[in-house]
């Protein structure tokens, strides 16, 4: 029964291309709660097989400046923290669930999922990142790539814009981790309209690199 449970939570893990249909509106929760995670203890923590891939985050001067001049704000349920704009407000935080909203309506979405101890981590690791270089060649994602954020090593991907351009429109980091002694999946996602996409095309990025996550 427990191998035909972790089964079905690598084929949702699998489905997370399909996270952005889940989406239903653009202030809605994170969605795509795709999982698995890393090795055990207490500390955030990612597979050294993936990290030895990844790349460290490059910032912009301006990206840099917009993580510098930002406020710190803490996720103390998760142990986390992003740099965002004086003007981003909170929507609603609760302790697997964390978003806010600037006033044009660009968001932050996290989610957290925890998984079984026997979640193969390195696999749906792996998984994540094949599927999204085949949407990347689809024309799905404008980019894709291996990131260690704060020794957390995840796929980051944006999406290319949507064919309703009023529809959402997405920066994405999906990486994992061990905390408290569970192992846990971060989606954290960036989004707003098609149309508006380019006026973040700097704090997006800043957001995502500046989190930080207790050792």
């Amino acid at each position: 029964m427990k191998s035909l449970l972790t089964l079905g939570l690598i084929f949702f893990a699998f489905s997370f291309c399909g996270l952005g249909d889940k989406l239903k509106g653009l202030s809605g929760g994170t969605s795509g709660g795709n999982s698995n995670t890393a090795s055990s203890g207490n500390s955030s923590g990612s597979s050294t097989s993936s990290s030895s891939a990844a790349e460290k985050p490059k910032l912009t001067a301006s990206q840099q400046a917009i993580v510098d001049g930002g406020t710190e704000t803490k996720w103390d349920d998760q142990g986390l923290s992003w740099k965002l704009p004086a003007s981003w407000k909170k929507m609603d935080v609760k302790k697997e669930s964390f978003n806010y909203q600037s006033p044009d309506n660009a968001f932050l979405l996290v989610n957290i999922s925890v998984m079984p101890d026997s979640f193969p981590m390195d696999t749906s690791l792996k998984a994540y990142h094949d599927q999204a270089l085949q949407q990347l060649k689809n024309g799905k994602y404008e980019s894709v790539k291996l990131v260690e954020i704060d020794g957390i090593t995840g796929v980051e991907f944006v999406e290319a814009m949507p064919e309703d351009k009023s529809g959402p429109r997405r920066h994405q980091w999906i990486g994992y981790r061990t905390y408290l002694g569970q192992k846990q999946q971060l989606n954290v996602m960036t989004s707003t309209k098609g149309t508006n996409f380019d006026k973040h095309s700097d704090d997006f990025p800043a957001i995502l690199y500046s989190m930080k996550a207790v050792k």
